[in-house]
């Protein structure tokens, strides 16, 4: 009978190895995606700095000088 119960717990002790693999690839994949989550706001971030103070004011001095352009012209 000794060696039905070594057996068994053998099989227990290949059964509870999945469930640690899965919590172990749980908790990489978290790690990942936290690490995916904060690279993409400090990117988004880091372009809508550079939009905000670099090409927006070169946009907005572009269409002051169409719209210059626009009221020197002679009225039709």
């Amino acid at each position: 009978m000794s060696a039905v119960e070594g057996e068994d717990a053998l099989l227990l002790a290949v059964a509870s190895a999945p469930k640690d693999r899965r919590r172990r690839l749980r908790s990489i994949l978290l790690a990942l995606m936290a690490q995916y989550t904060i690279v993409t706001m400090v990117v988004g971030l880091s372009v809508a700095g550079i939009l905000r103070y670099a090409v927006t004011p070169q946009i907005v001095a572009q269409f002051e000088a169409i719209e210059a352009a626009l009221k020197r012209l002679p009225a039709p």
